[in-house]
């Protein structure tokens, strides 16, 4: 069979369009990221996989591939929300990526006062739930309380805190200019802004995106995603198309 002289280049062609196409997509459009950590139980666990919108708040150069120096600053810039689930680049290194709940705007302070969560001088309102799960924090399940939080603008969304508080008190953080402050809703088992050395505060430069769905989950503890006939016990099928609260 004799190929066409032009069917290597054509190919080649295409092979370039599609990668172009697939970075235009995950730069401007959805990306999806996957859970390493379980700093965002009960929200997101360990195995998760999910797509976050990257036109949610506007535009960076952290919105492309490596963050090349395409952009100055944020363009088409769209104030996330308080209550968000967001991805950004952590201000130690701007190359790792986070994902956290927004709890903090520009302006706000935020203390924690014997374990209770305050913003601007009023107490995040939470009632414990009757519900029951195992929290991870590394490897190991802690013992934990588990709560619905309400935030002033009505997000409502479930955290959970040790039944020992290992972290009852803070100073107060005041969240500068163009910064925001997240939080892990595994609120004892979360590098995050109260950690100002290693996360802090957030420049919106650093935003990637708002994540939206889990569109797959898979328990690594149980099996790989190789190992095909564990799949009925490794594969969270509840946990597919969820919405991100």
């Amino acid at each position: 069979m004799k190929l066409d002289k032009n069917f290597f280049s054509e190919n080649i062609k295409t092979l370039f369009y599609a990668l172009i196409i697939a970075i235009v997509i995950r730069s401007l459009l959805i990306q999806p990221f996957y859970i390493p950590s379980s700093s965002m139980e009960p929200t997101l666990l360990v195995g998760d996989r999910l797509f976050v919108t990257k036109y949610s708040y506007g535009y960076s150069k952290h919105s492309f591939p490596f963050s090349p120096p395409l952009l100055s600053k944020r363009v088409m810039f769209n104030s996330p929300k308080r209550g968000d689930v967001v991805v950004f680049k952590t201000p130690a290194d701007n190359r790792t990526d986070y994902i956290k709940r927004l709890i903090g705007l520009p302006g706000d302070k935020i203390q924690f006062i014997d374990s209770n969560l305050y913003l601007n001088n009023g107490e995040i309102l939470k009632s414990k739930t009757l519900s029951k799960s195992n929290i991870y924090c590394g490897s190991e399940i802690i013992d934990v309380f588990k709560f619905e939080e309400k935030l002033p603008n009505g997000k409502k969304f479930h955290t959970v805190y040790l039944k020992e508080y290992s972290y009852q008190n803070s100073d107060i953080f005041t969240v500068p200019d163009d910064h925001y402050f997240f939080l892990g809703d595994n609120r004892d088992c979360s590098k995050d802004s109260r950690y100002l050395t290693s996360v802090g505060y957030v420049h919106k430069d650093n935003l990637v995106g708002k994540a939206q769905f889990i569109f797959f989950s898979s328990n690594r503890k149980v099996g790989s995603i190789f190992e095909f006939w564990k799949w009925h016990k490794s594969i969270r099928f509840n946990r597919t198309f969820d919405k991100i609260n």
